[in-house]
């Protein structure tokens, strides 16, 4: 059982690190809720701790050591990481899905660009389908089939948070659409990342990618029905709300760039509503077709690490992973040595 301080931590972490999450966490059952808070704080402050630093490469391989702490049962000395910990231990938490967290916030720290969709779908997969993914575990749910939707929902959002962020990210350097898609509209990224600002040819570009995010909207929604029926409001919710920011940058010309699109109190509690609502569909409709879809290629292995039939537990197949999580912590200490030797 979490410490009842170490509980009331990740509420306040998560009260003021993430209004979305906080909002529909509070429509999870208690059994689920508390683990819940626990996962996404340490997620939450895990991303902090590598975004709001300068030496970005030793502050992922500070979080790889949490997580080994955590896992060995001997956590840092942090109320998210005690209640990480022992979430972990609870729930039997795959490894491999915090681990390819990690590897996405390495990504960051390494700088990394993404040419295409697919890469910017891999990416997503990493920091967002994880926890989508490590939500659906909590549950108490491993079908793939469920696995796969959450991931859906996971890579759906994040594509939101790159649409609603595109201004925000280029002053801070950084830069998530997909390049391939920039050039085909007219726009050099280097040259966008060094001057931004609102155009027609980027608007196109923002609204691919939130086509994009809409179409695995509707595939996750087939997954949610699949899930134990008192966590439903809480997903559905999640959805609403992250859609919901997606379609104020659509109201704003999918202008991101001096606009940053937000859903106020009252629109939250409309969309919580509408959560229920969704809910009651799912109690009286039958399952969707759109359920059994395969997986996204760049979520396949988050199902595979996920998924657990008895004849199979404990196995994951690493091999649809872009890049070894491994190779890129040897990388990073790399460049932390030379960053001192400087």
């Amino acid at each position: 059982m979490i410490a009842p301080a170490d509980m009331e931590a990740c509420r306040v972490a998560i009260r003021h690190g993430s209004k979305s999450f906080h909002a529909a966490s509070r429509l999870l059952p208690a059994r689920v809720a508390e683990p819940a808070l626990a996962l996404y704080a340490f997620c939450r402050l895990a991303d902090d701790a590598v975004d709001l630093v300068d030496e970005k490469s030793a502050a992922v391989l500070r979080l790889k050591r949490r997580l080994d702490l955590a896992y060995a049962g001997t956590p840092a000395d942090t109320a998210a990481d005690r209640a990480f910990s022992q979430m972990v231990a609870a729930t039997e938490m795959p490894r491999a899905l915090p681990e390819a967290l990690i590897e996405g916030f390495a990504w960051d720290a390494m700088g990394r660009r993404y040419d295409t969709l697919s890469e910017v779908r891999a990416y997503s997969a990493r920091v967002a389908s994880t926890v989508g993914a490590m939500m659906t575990v909590l549950m108490g749910v491993r079908d793939a089939d469920a696995l796969a939707r959450a991931c859906d929902l996971g890579v759906a959002m994040q594509l939101t948070n790159i649409a609603r962020d595109v201004g925000e990210d280029a002053r801070e350097g950084r830069l998530y659409l997909p390049m391939d898609w920039m050039r085909e509209a007219g726009l050099d990224p280097d040259g966008f990342l060094a001057d931004p600002r609102p155009s027609r040819p980027l608007a196109l570009v923002v609204h691919r990618l939130l086509a994009e995010a809409q179409r695995l909207y509707y595939r996750a929604e087939a997954g949610i029905a699949a899930l134990p029926a008192g966590c439903r409001p809480a997903i559905f919710a999640a959805r609403h709300i992250y859609a919901a920011i997606g379609a104020e940058v659509r109201r704003n010309d999918y202008d991101s760039v001096t606009c940053r699109a937000h859903t106020g109190k009252a629109r939250k509690l409309a969309l919580v509503a509408k959560s229920y609502a969704s809910t009651g569909v799912t109690l009286t409709m039958p399952r969707s077709a759109v359920l059994h879809a395969p997986p996204l290629p760049e979520t396949a292995f988050l199902v595979t690490a996920a998924h657990r039939p008895a004849q199979r537990r404990g196995v994951f197949d690493i091999g649809e992973r872009l890049t070894g999580l491994a190779d890129i912590l040897l990388e990073l200490e790399r460049v932390e040595r030379a960053r001192k030797r400087a």
